[in-house]
């Protein structure tokens, strides 16, 4: 059994649970200051330690970069780190960014090569985060997001797939290897799990190329055919040809719509304008089956998140991701009174200034 620690530990400890008293969320850091103390007392040695110091140190350093920039929403690119200059991907991956950002979006990268060099590029200086990743062989970033204060190095694959998720609001994919496809599959799985809230997904090439056609190809024949996915996943994803058209999709997806939360085990959609009640009678006659018991009500907004419109609540039953996308886009072909919002769909904090 350990001996008693240190003076200076104990000190130092000390010092941290007074930081506590006072801060916002100081019951959940010392729920996990608690987690710590229970991993303390099992077999824990150190290559598990180094795990935890490592993650904990990742997204510390994730947070304090993301944070003063969540008003705005962005756009994830992921990509080929193999794509040529001169290949036809390489170019609209530049289009695709440069275009984000004028419309207002901020794009993120992994930081690589190829495609995502090519994004960063796009972007222009200041307006692009790249999330690289330490490798056992030597992986610098590309120069246009090289020596950027928005430019984070994880120690690990799985915190650097949490915050490409998590900080993202809009997910395009253009062709790629393993790990391209990796991320468009983490993405998927997610959010058709419910884990992670519904943001649109893209899958963008050149026009006359037919990578995505042979990958949806394959999904549907593989997958579908079998029964291992629901015909409605297929609605949790759009394809596109132009930046144009991708960033369109992206804009679409946010034009009523702002986000989503659980509020206990109740859903609640969050919206840009009020909803006239004949349109939410409707709304429950056609997507009753996304409900496992009541109906889609109108609530208050208490924590508007940057909302200015209607709440929606209701027991949402988790199997049905690819409906919720069909709801979302039902509430987004809607025509209601002007709201400015709408306008600027790059905000997530409400209008802009």
């Amino acid at each position: 059994m350990a001996g008693p620690l240190p003076e200076a530990i104990r000190t130092h400890l000390s010092s941290l649970a007074q930081e506590l008293d006072d801060h916002a969320h100081g019951a959940v850091a010392s729920q996990v200051l608690e987690t710590l103390v229970q991993i303390s007392r099992s077999e824990a040695d150190a290559a598990d330690w180094e795990i935890i110091r490592g993650t904990l140190a990742d997204m510390a350093d994730a947070f304090a970069v993301f944070h003063p920039h969540r008003h705005t929403r962005k756009v994830a690119v992921f990509g080929s780190a193999r794509t040529p200059t001169h290949d036809p991907v390489y170019r609209l991956s530049i289009e695709l960014a440069a275009e984000a950002v004028a419309a207002g979006f901020e794009v993120m990268t992994g930081a690589g090569g190829g495609v995502m060099e090519a994004a960063n590029r796009g972007a222009g200086p200041g307006q692009s985060f790249g999330l690289n990743v330490q490798l056992p062989f030597e992986h610098s970033a590309n120069p246009f997001i090289e020596g950027d204060p928005r430019l984070l190095t994880f120690r690990y694959f799985h915190t650097r797939k949490l915050f490409f998720l998590k900080e993202t609001d809009a997910v395009v994919v253009l062709p790629g290897g393993f790990g391209t496809l990796d991320e468009l599959f983490e993405g998927l799985t997610l959010i058709q799990t419910a884990k992670n809230p519904p943001v649109p997904i893209v899958l963008l090439c050149p026009e006359g190329d037919a990578y995505w056609e042979r990958w949806h190809t394959y999904v549907d024949r593989a997958l579908g055919d079998r029964g291992l996915i629901s015909p409605q996943d297929n609605c949790l994803y759009g394809t596109a040809h132009s930046a144009g058209e991708a960033l369109g999709q992206v804009k679409h997806f946010y034009r009523v719509f702002h986000s989503s939360r659980f509020r206990g085990e109740q859903l609640q959609l969050l919206l840009h304008c009020p909803l006239p009640e004949a349109e939410l009678k409707l709304i429950n006659a056609q997507f009753s089956d996304l409900v496992l018991g009541g109906e889609i009500s109108r609530v208050p907004n208490l924590n508007n998140g940057g909302a200015t419109g209607d709440c929606l609540q209701f027991w949402f039953d988790q199997r049905q991701m690819g409906r919720l996308y069909a709801l979302i886009q039902h509430l987004n072909g809607l025509e209601l009174p002007p709201c400015p919002p709408l306008q600027h769909p790059e905000q997530r904090l409400g209008c802009a200034p």
